[in-house]
């Protein structure tokens, strides 16, 4: 159940959109520039995966894997993607997490209504002063239905592919060009196609699509909208 929105509740800046599309680019910058809070949501699902399989609990035993996510201390560090630090119970499990495997695995549990329930207001004890900028693919539609500014970000399965292709060679990581847009558009399948809080725009939310557009004019499109809606960096 949605509560109720209280004009004392900290503001919210909600960015959506499938992976790979850029929100975390969009995001640490804003966090940084407003001095908000971050939520990176979809890291919250890949450290639940992560936990389980360290558990030896398999994905589809939804309820025990739920049952993991209160005993998780997690905590997000660093201002841009370079330096970032993802501590869960005081240990580093950064590179894991943003593996491609477990991102395969967090999207797999996601659709579970007992996870989504485990992690839903873990999500939203993020909310906190001044604000918050919230990265996830229901964040506008589901955890912060009151969010002061919705933007969904999208980007063409081939433009993400071909994004993180170049991410993996500059890290040294061989990786397949076609197998990586085949595993971007069945991510996005399930994503979209899950029962409970699929991937959508929230209706009031403002679509940018970033398939032609650089990291700087991304950002800057950002900007505008931040102006429009009277929140200024």
């Amino acid at each position: 159940m949605t509560p109720p929105a209280s004009p004392l509740s900290p503001p919210v800046i909600a960015v959506d959109g499938p992976s790979g599309v850029g929100k975390g680019m969009v995001t640490r910058w804003l966090a940084h520039a407003l001095g908000w809070h971050r939520l990176d949501s979809g890291a919250l699902y890949r450290i639940l995966a992560l936990a389980a399989q360290r558990a030896g609990i398999g994905h589809e035993q939804q309820e025990a894997v739920a049952a993991l996510a209160p005993g998780l201390e997690i905590r997000f560090a660093g201002t841009t993607e370079a330096d970032e630090a993802i501590l869960v119970n005081g240990e580093d499990w950064t590179a894991q997490v943003r593996s491609e495997a477990t991102g395969g695995l967090a999207s797999r549990i996601a659709s579970a209504p007992a996870v989504r329930a485990a992690l839903l207001q873990r999500q939203r004890d993020f909310r906190q002063a001044p604000g918050l900028v919230a990265d996830g693919r229901d964040m506008g539609t589901v955890v912060f239905p009151d969010a002061r500014l919705k933007i969904f970000l999208e980007a063409s399965a081939e433009a993400r592919a071909e994004r993180r292709w170049r991410q993996l060679s500059q890290a040294g990581v061989d990786a397949k060009l076609l197998d990586l847009c085949a595993e971007v558009r069945a991510r996005d399948e399930r994503d979209r196609k899950r029962a409970i809080a699929p991937l959508a725009p929230a209706a009031d939310a403002i679509v940018v699509d970033s398939t032609q557009m650089k990291p700087d004019e991304v950002l800057a499109e950002i900007g505008r909208l931040l102006r429009v809606c009277g929140i200024a960096p």
